[in-house]
């Protein structure tokens, strides 16, 4: 069995591929507009999610879900309804560059929540990236010398509540696989968000269901190359691509959209991407080092 650090090939193609799918979400999202309201089109986009995985669901619920797992799903659906609904309306009113350069605090806020729930070490390697992640997001927003709007504040609560949704991710990884988790949330989510669809529901047409059907595939998509990315090698070898994805929603922002391109949000998501990237690298260093009994440095 080959070791996990001997694909680095692999795992770069692979996040490449995950990247491509990310970008297509976000831009069908963005070609969909303001015309369905974000908790409807969160709600279509995940109930087409529930129906691809849908074996994977009626297998678990036949054999039955623990409480203690019951609980932990549903705490993450409530948390990631909240997520979503704030990207969807976000990406329907910034540019996708801005929505995907935002959206690179997600692992750094994490980094976060591991101290405060799990009690992780801060070490200084950890504070240093955070700080200069925020700087990232700072260079993006530029309060004070630029409008911040509600989209803006949106996809930063929307990169929050991520963040949030895979601390639980993270807690059901040792009690449940990857199918499983992945399913659960697209029926609770599904679940939580249909009242609240209803709520505000306006006709659809069949291309508007359609096209959030290819969200909720390519959103699969994207997701299956991560985990085969992180399976293939360490995340450090696989993170750096990730920052492909800004320079591919650059250029379909400004392709398709007629978006500007803003060299200050290119500037802000390499620095974010370069803070999660150094930290991906140094815990993969010190995990390397542990293995083989060396100790390492804070």
């Amino acid at each position: 069995m080959p070791k996990t650090d001997a694909r680095p090939l692999s795992a770069i193609l692979w996040m490449l591929g995950s990247g491509l799918c990310f970008v297509g979400v976000t831009g069908i999202v963005r070609y969909l507009g303001t015309d369905l309201p974000a908790v409807q089109s969160a709600f279509v986009r995940f109930a087409w999610g529930a129906a691809f995985l849908a074996p994977t669901l009626i297998a678990m619920l036949r054999t039955g879900v623990p409480g203690v797992h019951v609980r932990l799903h549903l705490g993450r659906g409530v948390v990631h309804v909240a997520a979503v609904v704030c990207w969807f309306y976000a990406m329907a009113r910034i540019p996708v560059a801005e929505v995907t350069a935002i959206g690179y605090l997600n692992p750094v806020l994490l980094t976060l929540g591991t101290v405060v729930f799990f009690g992780e070490r801060l070490a200084t390697r950890r504070v240093v990236a955070i700080v200069v992640a925020l700087i990232g997001a700072l260079i993006i927003l530029r309060p004070g010398l630029r409008e911040v709007t509600d989209g803006h504040l949106a996809q930063v609560f929307a990169a929050v509540f991520f963040a949030g949704s895979y601390l639980f991710a993270k807690r059901l990884a040792s009690l449940a696989s990857a199918g499983q988790i992945v399913a659960m949330l697209s029926l609770v989510v599904t679940l939580a968000l249909a009242p609240l669809a209803y709520w505000v529901w306006v006709p659809i047409s069949l291309s508007q269901l359609a096209w959030l059907a290819v969200v909720a595939a390519c959103a699969t998509g994207g997701h299956y190359c991560m985990s085969r990315a992180f399976a293939a090698a360490p995340i450090a070898v696989s993170q750096p691509v990730v920052f492909l994805q800004l320079v591919w929603a650059t250029i379909l922002g400004s392709a398709v959209f007629g978006e500007a391109i803003d060299p200050f949000v290119l500037l802000g998501g390499a620095v974010i991407v370069g803070a999660v990237s150094f930290i991906a690298w140094r815990e993969a260093v010190l995990a390397r080092r542990s293995t083989l009994g060396v100790p390492g440095p804070i």
